[in-house]
């Protein structure tokens, strides 16, 4: 026979832990409950827990929960778009905007000068085909849906194949993958190249009267090196034209400038280049290299634009006023810095392009604020990453703080730093904590160093 008399009373339990946490009291009340419960599965399934064993799980799982709750996190990782992370952050003047419109009414569906209901996004759509060098523009509320809506629209029944090469085959964060997403829109995957190899030969021998359009896929989150080949985009782009269909670039990361003038990597194609090679329909992500919030831009042909604004899909990914917000003000201000985009204030432009010399100033400041204790603190040179699925291979010169605990595992540590307010996560090795200053904001010195000296 099962003992429940070790289970606590969930009122008393919940009274002694809600002043530990910042919940809600009835939020508390209903995890405790539900902890409870799962023990008292456990206890009829005879095993043994004491009181004690009970209330200090408890405690542990109510405070993970809190921990769960969206919160600022100061990312040490050197991984600039950090997709666990909220990957890129808005800028100043984006992030301005926003409170203003999110804390009062806007003029969303609404025509000022005539005072009669008015068209959603008309001016973002028209700044986006300014900044693309395009014919029009749309957004929708993320990537991955920009690209479903496309192939919805393109793709109609008895002209529903879609050309993919099969070195594009990309499966992107979450485990969701290029056929998978075709499947979903309705069309046929229509598989033409080798892994290291496609030819235009082989886009024109795939080429049937149900041919609704040829996909490219940016290889935005991986490369291939070596013996690797495939035609020049306006090579294709002819040979759609002739054919009488489009050809559409899924291009990802939505760099605007060129990322070589901020940082010592590779170039990252901008959505202009592939529309004056001749691609018609270019999509990407305004929250990545971009730097505005998370989005899905699609832009090129006035009339296959105006033909995706009129799939009834559509309405399901439109933005809300907060995505128009500051995707309106983040494609304003590259308006605005044209000649120059590197002086805009995004923050992963600014993070791309600061110097080792500042990062190094800034951890020299930062360590003579703390006494070390049992922690060994050195500054080290590093390599951070732009991260987000895009640019696999850049890295670039980066200063870190190197952490080597004596009297904990750097696991722990690690955990003590992710878990404090405000929550730092950096990265680990074997037997130290590294806090990369590439991805740390210049204000948030002073808690990085505070959160150092409450644990250290």
């Amino acid at each position: 026979m099962s003992d429940l008399s070790s289970l606590p009373a969930v009122e008393k339990l919940a009274a002694a832990l809600s002043p530990e946490v910042s919940l809600p009291r009835p939020l508390v009340n209903l995890f405790v409950r539900r902890e409870i419960q799962t023990f008292r599965e456990k206890l009829l399934a005879e095993e043994r827990h004491s009181r004690e064993e009970i209330e200090a799980s408890i405690k542990e799982s109510l405070h993970a929960f809190e921990n769960s709750r969206l919160q600022p996190v100061i990312n040490a990782t050197g991984v600039l778009i950090h997709t666990n992370l909220g990957r890129s952050p808005l800028g100043s003047r984006a992030a301005g905007a926003l409170q203003k419109i999110a804390t009062g009414y806007s003029n969303l569906e609404f025509d000022l000068p005539s005072g009669s209901r008015g068209k959603r996004a008309g001016y973002l759509e028209t700044a986006l085909a300014c900044l693309l060098e395009t014919e029009a523009a749309t957004a929708v509320n993320n990537c991955a849906a920009a690209l479903v809506l496309t192939l919805r629209t393109l793709v109609a029944d008895g002209k529903n194949e879609v050309i993919v090469s099969r070195s594009e085959l990309v499966e992107i964060g979450g485990g969701f993958r290029i056929p998978e997403i075709l499947e979903t829109s309705g069309a046929k995957l229509v598989e033409v190249g080798a892994t290291n190899k496609t030819h235009l030969y082989d886009y024109e021998k795939a080429i049937t009267a149900q041919t609704a359009l040829i996909l490219k896929v940016h290889r935005s989150n991986f490369y291939i090196g070596g013996f690797v080949g495939e035609p020049e985009i306006p090579e294709i782009a002819e040979l759609c034209k002739k054919h009488g269909f489009p050809l559409v670039e899924d291009l990802g990361s939505g760099a605007m400038i060129n990322t070589e003038d901020l940082a010592p990597i590779d170039h990252e194609p901008t959505p202009q280049e592939c529309l004056r090679r001749g691609i018609d329909l270019v999509i990407f992500s305004g929250d990545k290299l971009l730097g505005g919030p998370q989005s899905g831009i699609i832009g090129g042909r006035a009339d296959l634009i105006a033909e995706i604004k009129k799939e009834p899909f559509f309405r399901a990914v439109r933005c809300d006023k907060l995505i128009l917000t500051t995707l309106q003000e983040s494609i304003d201000q590259y308006l605005e810095v044209k000649a120059n985009p590197a002086s805009s204030d995004v923050p992963v432009l600014t993070f791309l392009r600061t110097s080792t010399k500042d990062l190094r100033d800034r951890a020299e400041k930062i360590v003579s604020g703390f006494s070390s204790g049992n922690v060994a603190v050195s500054i080290e040179d590093t390599l951070a990453r732009p991260g987000g699925g895009t640019m696999p291979r850049a890295e670039f010169p980066s200063i870190a703080l190197k952490l080597v605990p004596s009297n904990q595992s750097v696991p722990k540590l690690a955990k003590k730093l992710r878990v404090g307010s405000p929550a730092l996560v950096g990265y680990t090795t074997d037997d130290a904590l590294f806090l990369d200053l590439r991805t740390i904001f210049p204000a948030d010195d002073a808690c990085v160093a505070k959160a150092l000296a409450q644990v250290l």
